[in-house]
């Protein structure tokens, strides 16, 4: 009779493969979501503008690929830039935070000068040679920087009212008010989106965060009702009353497009509403062109998109053990999530117009270039999570892996 053994049981130092939820908890998958998520974003976005865009640059006489061009090399400078950014120590940008404030308000300050134009009625731009830029972007990243150095210093005297308002807010406040003498309501509301996270993310005491919130508000309200144009695009959003004059003009064929889409969309090129329809396609209302060729299923892949830019985010806040790398994450998580929230509000019809563009999607050189940047501040606090440093330095190098699947297919 044939004796059996028993298969010895594993040794506690036998290695095992790492689990699903293993994988989830690694000290990299921050930096690889915020990575991937930006990426996809930017090549959808990239090729939606090209979509966009191509029947209006013929009607006014241009390529059909001007504006993608243009969007695509701003990609090209934005791109290493945010490499960049991703690998510059929080440590560094803490000593950098006052300096670069100055400069976001002396460069916003331009705007006012001969320098400055106006477009749509907002004076936002500067012109110089033949560049153009909206210096309001900068000042988003230059603002959400310091506020962070700033908070996390305060953090231990925030029981004092006084430190946990001041000088936060007077800046905060002073540099929104720059963008608002410009007539960039939409702006400043973004800003104002940064400001309560980072705010939120520090620990400020709960009645100063909802006084400045009120304060806001009812300046938002009050700024709201001196111009015209904004009255009637809300009076318009409240009725729910529209034709071809009325200021929802945009609303009601953004929404047109984003019906006819359906679950699949018409196909990528095929959109009717870029004929001359929908103002801003490519731009403000480039998601109703994203519903309308794409469907619903594009439409839920870019807030998936935006949903995993967020849950890496917060992983950073969660996981961070720098003050400033947690409240500056929050603000930037703030800007961009908001941002794209509010856009998307836009376009379905639950907000009146207020005219931002949705981040790396939206044609825009200087939002693109800017927003790029930011996630690559947050991408470099991603590499200092605890243990990332460390896992991402462990990895085998490119040339290494592609030696490697080479040698495994010979074999």
């Amino acid at each position: 009779m044939a004796q059996t053994t028993d298969a010895p049981a594993p040794s506690a130092t036998t290695p095992r493969a790492p689990s699903r939820l293993g994988q989830w908890n690694s000290a990299v998958t921050s930096y690889y979501l915020l990575v991937g998520a930006s990426l996809l974003l930017l090549v959808l976005g990239l090729v939606m503008v090209l979509s966009s865009s191509s029947v209006e640059s013929l009607a006014s006489g241009d390529s059909p690929y001007a504006v993608f061009l243009s969007q695509a090399q701003y990609a090209l400078i934005g791109l290493p830039l945010m490499w960049l950014a991703s690998r510059i120590r929080p440590g560094t940008y803490k000593a950098f935070a006052w300096p670069l404030l100055g400069v976001g308000l002396f460069v916003q300050l331009l705007v006012y000068t001969p320098l400055g134009r106006s477009q749509g009625g907002n004076q936002g731009w500067i012109y110089v040679g033949g560049f153009s830029g909206q210096p309001s972007e900068a000042l988003k990243l230059a603002l959400v920087v310091w506020l962070g150095m700033i908070l996390a210093r305060k953090q231990p005297l925030f029981d004092d009212w006084k430190h946990a308002a001041v000088p936060a807010l007077p800046i905060a406040g002073g540099a929104i008010g720059m963008v608002l003498l410009g007539h960039d309501l939409g702006t400043a509301i973004i800003m104002i989106l940064l400001v309560a996270g980072a705010l939120f993310v520090a620990g400020v005491p709960m009645r100063i965060f909802a006084g400045a919130g009120v304060l806001a508000a009812v300046g938002v309200a009050l700024l709201a009702t001196v111009s015209q144009s904004r009255v009637d695009r809300i009076m318009n959003w409240f009725t729910g009353e529209c034709d071809v004059t009325a200021g929802c003009y945009q609303t009601m064929h953004g929404m047109q497009a984003l019906a006819t889409g359906g679950w699949f969309g018409l196909g990528l090129g095929q959109s009717r509403e870029k004929w001359s329809y929908l103002p801003e396609a490519h731009n403000d209302f480039i998601f109703a062109i994203i519903g309308e060729e794409l469907g619903l299923i594009g439409t839920l892949l870019v807030l998936a998109l935006f949903g995993v830019l967020a849950f890496a985010m917060f992983r950073v806040i969660a996981r961070h053990r720098d003050p400033f790398a947690q409240i500056v994450t929050g603000g930037v998580a703030a800007w961009i999530i908001g941002q794209a929230l509010v856009n998307m509000g836009v376009v379905v019809g639950l907000l009146p117009v207020i005219g931002v563009p949705l981040p790396l999607v939206s044609a825009g050189g200087s939002a693109l270039i800017t927003t790029l940047v930011a996630l690559g501040v947050v991408i470099s606090f991603a590499r200092t999570e605890p243990g990332a440093a460390e896992a991402l330095a462990a990895r085998p190098g490119v040339v290494r892996r592609s030696l490697a699947v080479i040698g495994r297919t010979r074999a």
